[in-house]
This record gives C-alpha cells, structure tokens and sequence, in this order.
C-alpha cells in the first residue's frame, strides 16, 4: 500500500509541476502543436530502454494480503508512432523479471520468473517534456526459479507450472519525462489481470505486481 501510495503522489506532483510549466506561458498554449514541437512529434521514433523492477503478488481474493518485494529489471525495444497530436501508438518488447518473496513456515520462500512483455501503449504528450501512457499488455512466460531458505540451507530449482504454458494479460500506467530529444525517464505500474495457480499453497490465485523505474534512449 506504501509502494502504491508513493506511486500515486509520484503522478499527481510530476502532472502538477508539469502543468503549471507549460500552461504558465499563454502565449504557447494552443489547440494544436506549435510548428517545431508538430515537426519533431511527427517523427517515428525507434528505441532502446532498460531499468529496475520492484515485483511482488497480491492475492485475487484477499485485498489485503500482501508478500514481500524483489529487485528485479527489464530491458528491450521500444517504438513511437504519431497517429494524432498529442496521441501517438507506443507499442515495445521487454523481457522483464517478476515475482516475489514470501515466509512460511519452512522458511523463507522466493520465486524469481523471466517474461517477454509486449506493452500496446496509448502514449499522451501533456507537454514537451512530458508524456502519459497507458493500455494493455501481453506477458509470455519463459521461465521460473523457486528459492528455499530454511535457516540451514538454501535450495533452488527450475519450475515450470501453468503459468509458462500460457499467456497472461496485464495493465499498464505510466509517465515520462524528456531529460533531451532523446533520453527520457520512466515510471510505470504493472499488474496482472488474470490470476495464476503457480505455488497455491503459498499464494491462492496470485497476480504479479510490478513498479519500474528506467531510462530510454530514442533515436529518429
């Protein structure tokens, strides 16, 4: 609930700050882009990004059930297509690693998995330096890795469960800020809309939840 309440002051404070800049000089604000910001958003613009990820799980059935977090990243392509000022088709190819850590009470229990994702965004420019995303996301598992650590001894091992046998769908928020033309800061929130059965008897039905932090490079 921290993490989210953080997040969501994160998105108020940046839209605040990046309102009172763009909309405090009247003579810039218009109905339509001014001719150099109109000529540079109307390039498609390919790229790279990459950054941390802090996943955990919630439970589908217990709102107030939470596990502990782990640091994980993601890394991949990214694509910019102009439809309309100031909304452009962002779609990307990420792998990414989720998961979680849990106690129980043989010990403290982990899962580390390794997805492609494929964000479909609705990207927003709210004002030169600023965008809003948001849409879809299709998630396809590759791998899982269970650790175990009971005090004594920790083991792990390869685990392949329901969850790699089909897609999961997700839904993604996020914001953008423009350091220059071709660098840009991230801050997204990800969380699964379809349940898994993978380790039941810890978590009943558990969605993955993920916070990322990353950079991307742009070129045109």
């Amino acid at each position: 609930m921290k993490k989210i309440l953080f997040f969501a002051i994160f998105l108020l404070v940046a839209g605040s700050v990046s309102a009172q800049g763009y909309y405090g000089r009247r003579h810039q604000v218009r109905r339509s882009a001014p001719r150099s910001q109109s000529n540079d958003f109307y390039r498609v613009k390919v790229g790279i990004a990459g950054g941390f990820n802090f996943a955990d799980a919630v439970d589908s059935y217990n709102s107030d059930y939470s596990t502990g977090s782990i640091t994980a990243f993601h890394v991949g392509l990214t694509l910019d297509v102009p439809v309309a000022y100031p909304f452009s088709f962002a779609p990307e190819v990420l792998y990414s690693q989720k998961g979680y850590s849990a106690t129980t009470n043989d010990g403290n229990f982990t899962q580390r998995s390794n997805f492609i994702d494929v964000p479909l965004l609705a990207k927003f420019r709210m004002s030169p330096n600023f965008n809003f995303v948001i849409g879809p996301q299709v998630s396809f598992p590759i791998s899982t890795t269970n650790t175990y650590d009971d005090g004594f001894a920790v083991t792990a091992r390869e685990h392949y469960s329901t969850t790699s046998d089909r897609t999961v769908l997700d839904g993604v928020i996020g914001v953008g800020f423009d350091i220059t033309p071709n660098v840009e800061l991230r801050a997204r929130y990800t969380i699964d809309f379809q349940e898994t059965d993978d380790n039941s008897f810890y978590i009943p039905g558990y969605r993955n939840e993920v916070f990322q932090l990353g950079i991307g490079f742009k070129f045109q």
